[in-house]
């Protein structure tokens, strides 16, 4: 008996799957990206990231508490639309998704890894993110109890010197490069929401803790709200410590690496290592939780006829073919795309996924209990988001833009493509 409970995570494990995975794949990642569209404004721009991602935290901790599953929020999808197309595609969609936001954190791992070891070997740059893909592959096959394990050193090492530096960087601010007066339109603004919104994605990698928690009825929402409140909090100070430190302009050169940059002013050389050495931790940490859905999500899919049954069959009796495709994209994505587009791509694919998933809530909401208005507000705050980047950002970037539309393509193309083969088979 003993033995079986050990297995359990508790809601403590389960939070921090998901702030290590936001954490590591906004904070270190995107200061730059975001700064080139709303400037000195981030700080704001994550607070209102922080609203909507916990708009749809309410929706998700609603439906985790009435339909706990391993397949996550995909289980919500079929709640509300069946198990037709709809939610075929978007499963492949969230598969895919998935494999976008680990290849961006390790592109962000590689960045700093090449910047304190290589002088910033766009090669190495490469090696290195191809790298932590593989090892935290390895960790994931070894179990979801490592995994936990993992995130946890990671999350309160990260965590503690983060506050340090919120701590050091705003008591030595310069309040001036705040100035309401420097801060772009606000149509910009919420342009860049959509990037920054990225930077809390890994709140829906804790649905998938359900099938790991004792009584996911009660603790997975504590859990989903505690890691969007750390996450919240921790990207505002951040942002505010940050911008108040470095102009625009520098913190857009510093690239992936303005925090550590940052921490200079205040901190020194030592300042800087310290951050790098914390970037690593934090987006292998990420890299980490960005791969742990892939099994639970195929195993259910498969089991329900959604995926194909080879994405749950295990080689060698260990290793999950879920998992291992993943891990295979993620290493495609990281070798020939830049973090930036990564990012964009990533967003807008998300925010679809989260616009779907709350419309399918909409269907059952008399079953979870949730309120019609608060998921109202928080479909229409997700499509106004992704419209405002579409039409001010993607729409000049047309290779992100070919990209997104060719994951949807492709998402369409696997679910008619597998339906007509399992049809084709049960008929003989």
């Amino acid at each position: 008996m003993t033995s079986t409970e050990t297995r359990y995570l508790t809601v403590r494990q389960a939070a921090f799957i998901g702030v290590g995975a936001m954490v590591g794949a906004g904070i270190f990642a995107l200061l730059g990206a975001a700064g080139t569209v709303a400037g000195a404004a981030v700080w704001l721009s994550f607070l209102i990231a922080g609203v909507i991602a916990a708009l749809q935290g309410y929706s998700f901790a609603k439906l985790g508490a009435r339909y706990p599953s391993a397949g996550g929020l995909l289980e919500y999808v079929t709640k509300g639309f069946g198990t037709g197309h709809v939610t075929g595609v978007t499963a492949w969609l969230t598969y895919a998704a998935n494999a976008i936001v680990t290849a961006m954190v390790a592109v962000s791992f590689g960045s700093y890894a090449s910047a304190m070891f290589t002088n910033d070997d766009p090669v190495w740059a490469k090696v290195f993110a191809l790298l932590i893909i593989v090892v935290m592959t390895v960790v994931n096959i070894a179990g979801s109890a490592l995994v936990a394990r993992a995130q946890t050193v990671i999350v309160y090492l990260v965590l503690g010197i983060l506050v340090v530096f919120a701590v050091v960087t705003l008591a030595n601010m310069d309040p001036s490069l705040l100035a309401f007066s420097g801060y772009p339109s606000l149509q910009d603004i919420i342009s860049s929401v959509a990037l920054t919104f990225f930077a809390f994605l890994g709140f829906g990698i804790i649905t998938f803790t359900a099938k790991d928690l004792r009584r996911p009825e009660r603790e997975l929402p504590r859990a989903m709200f505690l890691a969007l409140a750390i996450a919240t909090v921790i990207y505002v100070a951040i942002a505010l410590g940050v911008f108040g430190t470095l102009t625009v302009d520098e913190v857009i050169a510093s690239g992936d690496t303005a925090l550590a940059v940052a921490a200079q002013p205040s901190l020194g050389d030592t300042g800087y290592w310290m951050m790098a050495i914390t970037a690593l931790f934090a987006t292998a940490g990420a890299t980490n939780a960005g791969l742990y859905p892939a099994t639970g999500l195929s195993d259910r899919l498969a089991e329900t006829g959604q995926f194909p049954g080879l994405m749950a069959r295990r080689i060698g009796g260990r290793a999950p073919v879920g998992l291992l495709i993943q891990a295979g994209a993620c290493l495609l994505l990281a070798a020939f795309f830049a973090l930036d587009a990564i990012a964009s791509i990533g967003s807008a694919v998300a925010l679809l996924i989260f616009t779907f998933i709350t419309a399918a809530h909409f269907r059952v909401r008399r079953e979870t209990g949730a309120s019609t208005a608060v998921l109202t507000l928080a479909i229409g705050s997700a499509a106004v988001v992704l419209l405002t980047f579409t039409f001010t950002t993607l729409i000049h970037e047309p290779a992100s833009l070919i990209t997104l539309a060719g994951v949807l393509v492709l998402s369409i193309a696997l679910e008619v493509g597998w339906r007509r083969t399992a049809a084709g088979r049960a008929a003989r």
